[in-house]
């Protein structure tokens, strides 16, 4: 396969934005002065510039090219994760957690688990959110190693080190606040550098309806063919979507995930940082036009011969598929052009990296190192610390990404990390949020058994020792795909959380209501901010008005 040669505007393109992002870190260091500061931005940002953030910080190179890989694979059912999969989760992390989330004023999501229960169970969670932090880590620089070899020909190796220490650079020199604005760039810049592929393509095919002409009709649904699982490439039933992804996964992740809760957690008030994940929730359902659409005119132009996807070099026999959008890119993009399609990459990867990196060490920093390790550190102490995680963080993330180099479509390996950490959390927040009864021996316990559950399915199908009897009473499935696998076992670890939880707590003894005001539903102050602006400012107008979109897509591609 042959590699491209980079024209001297291409360079330029790509070498300016390096020297911006860099020189962000600079010029913020300077504001950079307290814990607050680097790990918070100092708590001073809008609902837009706090939400344009919170979206950037997931439209990683994990998105980018991991679900149009999964779109040649799975077709519009990787919409799904975009719009079911993740809109009302945000929406009701906006309008019934946020208010738990800021009024609280943590640093962290397991701050937030300290405070409404105990020690061990923030440690407990510290500890699996930085590990998975580290795997997600590993996986942005997989993927940016994968465009540099697909379309510049450069080592793997090299190409994950030198790009692992420009994140490193500009995260140390000026933390949350330098990766918020920087994400923002980035946002903008993938729009701008992504979006002429989806056109490209679809002026060759000639037109919307000739990208859906032709196709299997496995592709070109959401909802038609979930009634039978064969007739669907995911292998899954509307149960299975409803409850795997669009409750258990997605509020597990986009409500409890602190790399993109920490968005949020910088805004100026209470009423900015609702609207944070509201504000991102437009943007988010209309990426898969540029996701799904390009998935689906690789798909296209592979089986009429017309695009070359290579073989994975690491799994020979295996296509892969995460290397479409490169080859899209190759395809399309001409001299001089190339460079911004190539910085538009360049830039998924650096927020996805960037928001990883952040939320590591945050969390290592509060919720390990100063719950453990240093409890009388100073505000100079901590700061100093999270620099020094940042760069332990970053080669640690090298490390995890030989181990993502493994899998054909990540996406399947993304979804397998939330179902043990994400899926058995969110039910401990949701009792804890929502039932003032939880007790901290319920949450601990719960949350221990359903991460061990998850990962016993996990472990079970990769060995190749689930009995095809208990395989199908999990998924309801005969020969479930893997994506389908890792929907049902973050089912089934939510609901072992949960009714476990439900089970200790009901025979343990509760905190007192006065220590949890502002922590739990009906002992929270409400929003003063939101009831002070005009009706076409409040979340909750924005809120429907979201539903509403979410509706007409999900209708018009039933």
């Amino acid at each position: 396969m042959s590699t491209i040669s980079l024209s001297p505007v291409d360079w330029v393109v790509v070498a300016v934005y390096f020297v911006a992002i860099i020189g962000i870190g600079l010029y913020l260091k300077g504001y950079t002065k307290s814990g607050d500061d680097f790990f918070l931005a100092g708590r001073r940002n809008s609902s837009w510039v706090a939400g344009l953030a919170f979206l950037s910080a997931n439209l990683g190179a994990l998105e980018i090219l991991g679900w149009t890989g999964g779109t040649m694979k799975y077709g519009m059912f990787v919409s799904h994760f975009y719009w079911v999969g993740a809109i009302p989760a945000m929406l009701f992390l906006g309008l019934y957690m946020m208010p738990f989330y800021y009024s609280s004023r943590i640093h962290s999501i397991p701050g937030y688990l300290k405070l409404r229960y105990d020690e061990k169970t923030r440690v407990l969670n510290a500890i699996s959110f930085a590990v998975m932090t580290l795997l997600m880590s590993g996986i942005n620089l997989y993927l940016m190693a994968l465009v540099f070899k697909v379309l510049l020909g450069w080592d793997w190796h090299v190409s994950m080190w030198v790009s692992a220490a420009a994140i490193g650079v500009y995260i140390t020199l000026g933390g949350l606040m330098s990766a918020i604005f920087t994400e923002i760039v980035q946002f903008f810049l993938i729009w701008a550098g992504l979006f002429l592929v989806s056109i490209l393509g679809i002026m060759e095919l000639g037109g919307v309806d000739k990208v859906f002409a032709g196709l299997p009709e496995t592709m070109t649904h959401l909802w038609a063919t979930t009634g039978d699982p064969s007739q669907n490439e995911m292998g899954i039933t509307w149960l299975g979507l409803a409850m795997g992804l669009g409750f258990v996964l997605s509020f597990g992740y986009w409500t409890t995930d602190f790399l993109v809760v920490q968005r949020a957690f910088s805004s100026k008030d209470l009423r900015s940082a609702r609207l944070t994940p509201i504000t991102a929730s437009f943007f988010k359902m209309a990426l898969p036009f540029i996701v799904v659409v390009a998935g689906l005119v690789a798909f296209k132009l592979r089986a009429a011969g017309e695009l070359v996807i290579p073989d994975d070099p690491l799994n020979p026999g295996k296509t892969w598929n995460d290397a479409a959008l490169p080859m899209l890119i190759l395809r399309y993009y001409p001299t001089g052009l190339v460079g911004l399609g190539i910085t538009a990459l360049l830039a998924g990867f650096m927020a996805g990296q960037a928001g990883n990196v952040s939320a590591f060490n945050t969390v290592w920093t509060y919720d390990i190192y100063k719950a453990v390790i240093r409890k009388d550190a100073s505000d100079a102490h901590l700061l100093w610390m999270g620099r020094v995680t940042t760069i332990v963080g970053i080669v640690l993330s090298v490390a995890t990404a030989y181990a993502a180099m493994q899998f054909n479509t990540i996406m399947d390996y993304i979804q397998a990390i939330f179902s043990w950490v994400n899926a058995p959390l969110f039910a401990t927040m949701l009792l804890g949020m929502f039932w003032r009864r939880t007790t901290s021996a319920g949450a601990f316990f719960g949350l221990v058994a359903g991460m061990l559950v998850s990962f016993s399915i996990f472990l079970a199908y990769k060995l190749g020792a689930m009995p095809q009897a208990l395989s199908q009473a999990l998924t309801f499935t005969e020969n479930p795909s893997d994506m389908s696998r890792n929907l049902w076992q973050a089912t089934w670890a939510w609901v072992v959380c949960f009714v476990l939880t439900v089970a200790i707590s009901l025979v343990t003894k509760p905190k007192p209501d006065s220590e949890l005001v502002g922590l739990v539903k009906g002992l929270t102050p409400a929003d003063a901010t939101a009831a002070a602006v005009p009706w076409y400012g409040r979340p909750g107008t924005w809120a429907i008005a979201a539903c509403v979109v979410l509706v007409a897509l999900n209708v018009y591609f039933w």
